[in-house]
């Protein structure tokens, strides 16, 4: 895209600018050129003095349509504090110095202008690294082959399988794998992978495969599992905000009750952590069932009273 964008602005380029501009090798710079040409570009060179690549009747392409705040959303990926990885951050950088001039500015000002901190206030500040053989599989869906992947389960046990990798997900600070295996589609955390050797075989990728609504499914059954639990409440309607900020997507809002509050379902792993979480909200929080809860609720209020009364 660089040099695309070189010969666009230019007319004409050698390899030595090329290779000048883009900080790479001069054979790098002539690979590519010849890239391009074998891409279908109506690019061509000339030989000797004043010789060098052209485009074919001063061609234009479809990437001279970026439009100035195209260029910007594009480069806010490539700041310092960005979660690109670095070979994005060096291929953006080599893009930028081939736009031309007008975008320049504005496209260097929007790779320094956002800084992403995902640490919460309070949270220790760990340096999360992209896990060992992220690269590895990522390559692997890109060029649909099956890979030879062992992997560690949570309780230690390691084994060892034949996958289709079909896409990467990152969730938070974690990366999962989705693949098809001769038992069905898996999901294999990617710190947890212990080797991955891509066998050359080709993927068998289902024709209407759709990574983001696979995901969904992931996730929809993993929340169903961590949080098997659904009490029934009824919140007054000024406190709801704060209900929602504690609790997030483990809260559904129903209707209102006769008395003005709202009924609601929370989702928690078990009774008794339930009644823990909820027992400061009891002044204006309600919980109606099971009576599991309430009891523990109960206990908890009693031992509060016993020790602070």
């Amino acid at each position: 895209m660089a040099v695309l964008f070189l010969l666009q602005q230019r007319e004409q380029v050698t390899a030595a600018e090329v290779s000048r501009e883009l900080e790479v090798s001069e054979r790098t710079a002539r690979r590519d050129l010849d890239a391009l040409a074998m891409a279908g570009v109506p690019v061509y060179s000339m030989q000797g003095r004043g010789g060098g690549w052209r485009l074919v009747g001063g061609a234009r392409t479809d990437l001279s349509g970026l439009t100035a705040s195209e260029a910007r959303a594009l480069f806010l990926v490539a700041g310092p504090a960005s979660a690109a990885t670095p070979a994005v951050k060096a291929a953006l950088r080599k893009l930028v110095r081939a736009l031309p001039e007008p975008f320049r500015v504005e496209a260097e000002a929007a790779a320094s202008s956002l800084v992403t901190d995902p640490q919460r206030w309070g949270s220790s500040r760990i340096e999360r690294r992209a896990p060992r053989f992220l690269d590895e599989l990522q390559d692997a869906v890109i060029r649909g082959v099956q890979v030879r992947l062992g992997y560690v389960d949570g309780n230690g046990a390691e084994t060892e399988r034949t996958v289709h990798p079909l896409g990467i997900v990152a969730k938070g600070p974690s990366w999962y794998l989705v693949a098809n295996t001769g038992t069905g589609r898996r999901t294999f955390r990617i710190d947890r992978v212990s080797s991955a050797d891509p066998t050359g075989d080709p993927v068998h990728r289902p024709e209407d495969f759709d990574l983001a609504a696979s995901w969904r499914e992931v996730a929809d059954e993993v929340d169903r599992r961590l949080t098997p639990l659904e009490i029934r409440a009824v919140c007054v309607p000024h406190e709801m905000g704060r209900l929602r900020m504690a609790l997030g997507d483990r809260l559904e809002v129903g209707g209102s009750t006769a008395d003005g509050r709202i009924e609601v379902v929370i989702r928690g792993y078990d009774e008794y952590a339930l009644a823990g979480e909820l027992a400061g909200m009891v002044e204006w929080l309600e919980v109606t069932g099971p009576p599991g809860v309430r009891d523990h609720l109960a206990a908890i209020g009693n031992a509060l009273v016993e020790r602070y009364g």
